[in-house]
């Protein structure tokens, strides 16, 4: 399934979607008892899941009035997420950025997963508007993939991590650059260079939809999806979800150590391998303008579309 959030024009407020990419299906009004937002479906997912996988299969959706899916605005997914913790789990991109600072790999990158706290409260969706931080002129985007937690749990073990996840989605880790290289030499950080914008969508997909491109593993599950980053059309970045070091599932297990995670959380992937400028060096056309729209692709998540505004 595909789930989103959308309200029309002249509302605020958004609300729950089930999409075929092409039309929306109120999710309340599909089922009146259910919740009118994605915030309040995570909150008893497992049975509004299973309700929305039977009307699907059973191809009810025809006989409920559909939305034009152009026709509406996107949030993200989850529009306010409880929380908002993304790692650092593709190894090439850690490589390729530290070596273009002039630094070495870090030894004990290979310990375990590492995250950083960012802004929930800065989610972006598709097509929105990413405001430029004044103190910029390094502004970057990041390749990268999210899973939203849609059952609760402490002390995760990996092999049960995949039960407490609700579907991906694209993410892009909006980042000022210098000022995220300035901040980081204090020791604590990142934190002011990501915490202006967070884009996540079009959607949330479930992970039945990706049982065809799954590769499962002892540590947890990986996909074979393309990722693709396009700068005013033009491609940037190419890479893979299969080659991530650290799965979800061990993101998972390491974010819940000790601390609950709860349903409507976002865990980010970090940057897949070529996956921003800071890899691919300015030369490749230099840091983001005003006027710039940037395109995140990733094969069965669709494409993630946002443009940068003074």
């Amino acid at each position: 399934m595909k789930l989103l959030s959308y309200r029309h024009r002249e509302e605020e407020q958004y609300r729950a979607g089930l999409t075929d990419g092409e039309w929306v299906w109120d999710v309340a009004q599909l089922m009146p008892d259910a919740p009118d937002t994605m915030e309040g479906l995570m909150e008893n997912w497992e049975h509004w899941r299973a309700l929305l996988h039977k009307m699907e299969q059973e191809k009810k959706l025809n006989s409920h009035a559909g939305l034009k899916l152009e026709s509406l605005l996107l949030g993200p997914p989850i529009p306010r997420p409880r929380s908002f913790r993304d790692f650092y789990a593709f190894e090439e991109h850690v490589k390729t950025a530290r070596s273009r600072r002039g630094l070495a790999m870090i030894p004990e990158w290979y310990d375990f997963p590492v995250f950083y706290f960012s802004n929930a409260a800065a989610f972006s969706g598709h097509k929105a508007e990413i405001h430029m931080p004044k103190a910029t002129v390094r502004l970057d985007y990041e390749l990268e993939i999210a899973c939203v937690i849609g059952k609760a749990g402490v002390d995760i073990p990996v092999e049960r991590a995949a039960e407490h996840i609700a579907g991906f989605a694209i993410l892009n880790d909006w980042s000022a650059r210098d000022l995220q290289l300035e901040e980081v030499k204090v020791g604590l950080g990142p934190a002011k260079g990501k915490d202006f914008a967070t884009s996540m969508g079009p959607w949330l997909v479930t992970p039945d939809e990706l049982e065809g491109v799954k590769i499962p593993g002892a540590k947890g599950d990986r996909y074979d999806m393309t990722m693709v980053a396009r700068v005013n059309g033009v491609e940037y970045s190419r890479g893979n979800f299969r080659d991530i070091h650290y799965t979800f599932a061990e993101m998972i297990a390491r974010a819940s150590a000790d601390c609950p995670l709860y349903p409507g959380d976002v865990i980010g992937s970090g940057t897949v391998g070529t996956g921003c400028i800071l890899e691919l060096g300015e030369e490749k056309g230099g840091w983001l303008q005003p006027g710039d729209v940037v395109e995140l692709e990733v094969e069965r998540l669709g494409v993630l579309r946002n443009s940068i505004k003074k």
